[in-house]
């Protein structure tokens, strides 16, 4: 099957920065679409059913990242796959790769769904939930992971298209989903009174439709990514190489998602206005984030085609590029978050207390994002040069291992809230301050022994 044209991006040749703006743009608006997703479930129940709810919404996030994180950070790897095949001209293991990732989100999708609904409460009772937030904490969980299959089919189809440089039409669905889970949010939530429920439904049912777009087009295609019934099968090859680069990730992924159940179970012990503010905060701070994961998403892509052909002096303006981006983009947000706290929060709820928790969790983490920057484009881009391991390192030593014993030590030491609100800025630095050292190292290495093409 010969190269595409229309759709499919060749990001070895041409102008380094409007590739890169090209492909990010449709992405960060694509990963801020999918982010809001659980950010209007919050706006509305936290307005329409009280702060209770929205603490119980809130409180699921880490669950929800811990288990769906590590089948993402798995399809991730098979993007950077298919990224330096493609660089390299290599169609037939391009599609080799393709039919097994698709292929292996359907297991992995039922998997992820088992394991979610049999954990929820297990987790919920481990992280010391309160009793008034327990059971819509839990019904939300049930719902939500009923659809893991479309979550993971439609993640792992909008990678492929991203990986060969089609970062539009992810959006163009995304931009559907996201206007339906709207409506059907009021509906089953203001409109039916379905409460927390209602709000879950409507994510399942909007994660649906993504799903059934992305498919469509795959398999009416006659591009690259064209999806036939008859070559869908796992690859051992082929999956080997994706297990290699995208293992790592997804176990960081989801162990660092999992360690952000014992940072929620810490809040939880401040009650329900406390897990209220924090889940604010934290649906903002991950609304903040996609457009830096979209970044270094790009520069994974980009770096992970350029390096599959060869052209070293490519991939470093484009990990220099992916990088001014990034900060660009921070600098616009901590300022906003600075200036403008309490409008932000009170966009979930105005309840006084909450209020309060919110402002100061946002205030006090906004400057750190610097950090984040570091780590998070570094880390993408030596995910495009194959190494996929030492980011994963990193990650978990600041996430989990740095983390948790900060946590055990301060709250020893105090019973303020305050130091569990310095969990996350602290485990920024640190990981920045790593990825830093180790993408200098691993790149002077890599260039060093490989002349750049020109």
């Amino acid at each position: 099957m010969p190269l595409a044209k229309k759709t499919v991006t060749d990001m070895t040749t041409g102008a380094i920065r409007p590739l890169i703006l090209r492909f990010a743009l449709p992405l960060i608006a694509g990963n801020l679409l999918q982010q809001l997703y659980n950010t209007v479930d919050c706006v509305i129940v936290g307005n329409y059913v009280g702060k209770e709810a929205l603490a119980a919404i809130g409180s699921t996030g880490s669950l929800v990242n811990a288990v769906l994180g590590f089948f993402v950070g798995l399809a991730a790897g098979g993007a950077v796959v298919i990224s330096q095949y493609f660089g390299a001209h290599d169609i037939v293991n391009v599609r080799r790769t393709i039919h097994t990732l698709m292929a292996g989100s359907f297991i992995a999708g039922t998997v992820a769904t088992f394991f979610g609904r049999f954990l929820s409460p297990v987790i919920l009772h481990l992280m010391n939930t309160p009793d008034d937030v327990f059971g819509m904490a839990n019904q939300y969980l049930q719902i939500f992971f009923s659809g893991s299959l479309f979550f993971m089919v439609y993640n792992v189809g909008a990678g492929v298209l991203r990986a060969l440089g089609d970062s539009t039409r992810p959006l163009f669905f995304l931009v559907i989903s996201s206007i339906l889970n709207v409506f059907l949010d009021l509906a089953f939530v203001v409109g039916l009174k379905l409460g927390i429920a209602g709000a879950a439904y409507a994510t399942v049912i909007s994660q649906v439709i993504a799903m059934l777009l992305v498919l469509f087009v795959m398999f009416h295609t006659k591009e690259l990514y064209q999806i036939k019934i008859r070559e869908l099968r796992i690859h051992g090859d082929a999956l080997k190489r994706v297990l290699r680069l995208g293992l790592p990730g997804g176990v960081q992924m989801a162990i660092t998602a999992f360690s952000n159940v014992f940072v929620q179970a810490y809040i939880n012990r401040f009650g329900s206005a406390c897990m209220a503010g924090w889940s604010c905060f934290n649906k903002i701070d991950q609304v903040s984030l996609m457009p830096i994961q979209s970044v270094s998403l790009s520069a994974t892509t980009f770096v992970g085609q350029n390096y599959g052909a060869h052209d070293f002096k490519r991939v470093k303006g484009g990990a220099a590029t992916s990088m001014q981006l990034a900060f660009v983009w921070t600098a616009m947000l901590v300022t906003v978050f600075e200036v403008f706290p309490a409008q932000l929060i009170g966009m979930f709820n105005r309840d006084e207390q909450v209020l309060y928790y919110g402002n100061f969790f946002l205030r006090v983490g906004a400057p750190f994002y610097v950090f984040r920057v570091l780590n998070q484009v570094f880390g993408g881009v030596l995910r495009g040069l194959g190494n996929a391991l030492a980011p994963t390192v990193v990650m978990l030593s600041s996430f989990v291992v740095f983390r948790q014993i900060y946590l055990f030590i301060t709250t020893h030491l105090t019973s303020s809230f305050i130091p569990v609100s310095l969990a996350y800025p602290v485990g920024w630095c640190l990981c920045g301050i790593l990825m830093t050292i180790v993408y200098t190292v691993y790149s002077r290495k890599i260039f060093s022994r490989q002349p750049s093409v020109s």
